[in-house]
């Protein structure tokens, strides 16, 4: 399969299981949700090394939020309820408890609930009140500045993490305007993220490494600096690989965001450098989610 030039591997991305929660931070203008949530969302990229990974899904208008002001949904994904459940009580805690102006609302309603100001309350010293209102529990926890209005729990889902695809281009300035293209498309679709900075993977793994105890190493398949020197899955022509990963609250909403970004990365074609679309997978032996390609872009 050829788009404006771009070769579309006939290959698959791999994802797995996930657990996930959606969680609205407001606040007195845009500024200060954004950087609620870019705190909240720091040192998130990869549940290799971080506890999980999490992403900013959107901006959110005073017509959208609880409250009636600007904010942000934010996406957060581990591999189990309890990781999740830690992950919240610590990034909000620290990230937006402590930021001027901000409340924290859920934005999923599950069967499955995770504590959010149910267990931030606390910090209160006992001087915390809660309120009912539509049948939802809030705490209103005393501040210096005033006081954090927090809904008593979020909903975790199950979802889906690890989506992918690679981006195979003469230059690293053509993979890299390819990759902002992608990533401007894909933060359309709602229902997802990609974690790592500005939504691109320089380093892409793989599985393993022949030094022990290391459970990823870099994919030397897809290093260009290694041509001639492994089994490479690149030719004489490409420069420049990077990855797109994608966790989504469900594999629907990765299939469309996959699409839009590889979509996006096929406008600008062979004349901008733009050589393959391929994605990283296992052999089908990590995880159940098989995202084809060329099914996918048909």
């Amino acid at each position: 399969m050829e788009i404006n030039g771009v070769q579309i591997d006939p290959t698959f991305a791999e994802a797995f299981p996930m657990k996930a929660t959606r969680i609205i931070v407001t606040a007195h203008n845009q500024k200060w949700a954004n950087i609620a949530a870019q705190a909240m969302t720091g040192f998130a990229t990869s549940v290799i090394a971080c506890g999980c990974e999490a992403g900013i899904e959107r901006e959110l208008s005073a017509e959208e939020t609880p409250d009636g002001r600007v904010g942000v949904s934010i996406l957060l994904f581990t591999m189990s309820s309890d990781k999740l459940i830690k992950q919240i009580q610590n990034r909000v805690g620290q990230c937006v408890l402590t930021c001027p102006s901000t409340a924290c609302f859920a934005g999923l309603y599950t069967d499955k609930p995770a504590p959010l100001g149910k267990n931030l309350r606390y910090f209160g010293d006992g001087w915390q009140i809660s309120k009912v209102i539509a049948g939802k529990r809030y705490w209103r926890i005393p501040v210096m500045e005033g006081e954090f209005l927090c809904e008593e729990t979020t909903g975790i889902t199950s979802a889906v993490g690890g989506g992918n695809f690679l981006i195979l281009a003469k230059t690293p300035e053509q993979a890299l305007i390819a990759s902002e293209h992608a990533i401007e498309a894909m933060r359309q679709v709602a229902g997802v993220i990609m974690p790592f900075p500005g939504g691109v993977v320089r380093s892409g793994s793989k599985v393993g490494s022949k030094y022990k105890g290391l459970i990823a190493s870099s994919n030397h398949a897809f290093c260009p600096t290694l041509k001639g020197q492994v089994n490479s899955e690149l030719d004489n022509n490409v420069g420049s690989v990077l990855e797109i990963v994608i966790d989504g609250l469900t594999d629907t909403a990765i299939r469309e965001a996959t699409r839009a970004g590889i979509q996006a990365v096929c406008q600008l074609g062979k004349a901008n450098g733009i050589l393959r679309i391929s994605a990283g997978n296992y052999g089908g032996k990590l995880g159940p989610y098989h995202f084809h390609l060329q099914e996918i872009m048909q």
